[in-house]
């Protein structure tokens, strides 16, 4: 038996009428981009998530980029202002900081909820501190009352990174929805994923809205008129229309990752292997299911040996990669365990219990 990690086919495949639909739609309109297909995407995404807002763009990263960037605008940051950022994140989280000439301030996770330790945060507030970004890792909800009341308390704004987690909740609001402004991503592999790149912002500010959508338009909020020094960055039609689609079956494909993954808590057992702290189902739409190994290489190999596919989110950590090298002396040890022993198993809408058992059997074999 051979378990993808993530079959894209299998899961484009269970829509595919659908999809080739809207695909065609486009093609015969003849508008490709700035269209009606974006418009009603961002109308229902906005619904979705429970914002007034939502702009599309080009992806997740530039998502987080115009964050930042139009809050520089409107004044509300400055080159050299500090961003609070779980030190544990994939790499695009800190990229959209120091791309605005922001400071980037590590803060370690908690090991067993995978997500930033919010009893380390109020330590590493400074008068220069005008964000915490927040990363939803894993499809884990990252946000506590704390964190919001740290927030209100010194008057910071709440950044969301929300590419992991489409269809997550803390308490009745969805993520995405918690902050002042929350980043999207639409990556292939996503829980809503498009048939390439995209992204989005979704916002209850305004004018934050309305700054974004023209950074991301050359910075034009008016043809060949030019406010800001912008870029080219817009979701286009074709995925825009496709992910209109797929949003109507987002929740229904989120119960079936739970489904697995409840399958993978009750049965998984061996010594060698730990999970994450297990929580509610509202908090977590498993975009990934970590698993912990002292001999994760080992293990890997083993579970490649049975025909089981994992990858590993993320080898190494952002503060000893090689563009960020002015870090590597920083000791981050909670961050560096998680990277150092984390495995993500097979987890997706299109996998079968049969494959799931499958995957317990051979874990509990090792």
């Amino acid at each position: 038996m051979q378990i993808p990690f993530l079959s894209l086919k299998s899961i484009t495949e269970k829509y595919s009428d659908e999809i080739n639909a809207a695909v065609l739609r486009v093609v015969n309109s003849g508008w490709y981009l700035q269209g009606n297909e974006n418009k009603s995407f961002e109308e229902n995404y906005a619904k979705y998530i429970g914002t007034e807002h939502c702009v599309g763009c080009a992806n997740g990263l530039d998502a987080l980029i115009w964050i930042l960037r139009a809050y520089k605008e409107l004044g509300v940051m400055q080159d050299g202002d500090e961003v609070i950022v779980p030190a544990n994140t994939y790499i695009a989280s800190i990229l959209a900081i120091t791309e605005n000439n922001l400071k980037p301030v590590l803060v370690e996770p908690r090991f067993d909820t995978l997500e930033i330790d919010d009893s380390l945060i109020e330590s590493k507030i400074t008068p220069k501190t005008k964000a915490i970004m927040i990363v939803h890792l894993y499809g884990r909800c990252a946000y506590t009352d704390k964190i919001g009341a740290l927030c209100k308390k010194f008057n910071l704004k709440l950044i969301e990174d929300n590419a992991q987690a489409h269809g997550c909740r803390f308490d009745d609001k969805r993520t995405g929805s918690l902050g002042d402004a929350a980043g999207h991503s639409f990556y292939p592999g996503k829980n809503l994923g498009a048939l390439g790149d995209g992204g989005a912002v979704t916002t209850n500010d305004k004018e934050l809205a309305d700054t974004v959508r023209a950074l991301a338009n050359y910075g034009s909020q008016q043809k060949y008129v030019f406010k800001y020094c912008g870029r080219n960055s817009r979701l286009d039609e074709i995925q825009a229309a496709v992910l209109d689609v797929k949003l109507k079956y987002l929740d229904g494909d989120n119960v079936k990752r739970q489904q697995i993954a409840k399958y993978y808590y009750d049965n998984i057992n061996n010594p060698k292997i730990t999970l994450p702290k297990r929580i509610d189902d509202r908090n977590n739409v498993y975009h990934l299911f970590p698993v912990f190994c002292e001999q994760r290489d080992d293990f890997q190999q083993y579970l490649k040996d049975h025909d089981i596919q994992t990858l590993i989110h993320y080898p190494i950590p952002p503060h000893k990669q090689e563009c960020y090298k002015e870090w590597s002396s920083i000791s981050l040890p909670i961050t560096e365990r998680i990277h150092a022993q984390e495995l993500s198993l097979p987890m997706s809408p299109c996998m079968t219990m049969e494959e799931a058992e499958y995957v317990v059997e051979v874990i509990n074999k090792y």
